[in-house]
């Protein structure tokens, strides 16, 4: 049978649009939007700060 429950990331360059679509296609509902920040680590006058760049969504879905 398949997994239950999987994981979709929105891929860089993507819409969230396409990447249900892609959910859809491979016989999954989103049951739960997951969004994390992405951080880059910049020396400022001799001091590690991070800051965010960017966010990484990712859709939880589950069979349909």
């Amino acid at each position: 049978m398949g997994e239950r429950k999987r994981k979709f990331q929105v891929e860089e360059n993507e819409a969230i649009e396409d990447c249900l679509r892609r959910m859809k296609e491979a016989g999954y509902r989103p049951v739960r939007r997951v969004e994390k920040p992405v951080f880059q680590e910049v020396n400022k006058n001799g001091k590690i700060e991070k800051i965010p760049i960017c966010q990484q969504i990712i859709f939880e879905g589950v069979r349909e």
